[in-house]
């Protein structure tokens, strides 16, 4: 799929989430990498496969005191 120099990572390697934006749509909360991968908002994922990955948001998040 990929037609860059390097190429983006693959749909199944672990650092896909690096692949160039192929279309965005935030307002509808999902994004198409140039491997395929379908990224949602809730940080879940949709690989060419049919794959479904979770959502992997941190369990917790560290609150900033003022």
């Amino acid at each position: 799929m990929c037609q860059h120099k390097p190429p983006c990572p693959t749909a199944d390697s672990p650092d896909r989430e690096a692949a160039l934006i192929e279309v965005s749509h935030p307002e509808q909360g999902w994004t198409r990498l140039c491997n395929g991968v379908l990224l949602f908002e809730d940080t879940g994922e949709l690989l060419p496969d049919g794959q479904i990955i979770a959502p992997h948001r941190p369990a917790t998040t560290e609150m900033v005191a003022a």
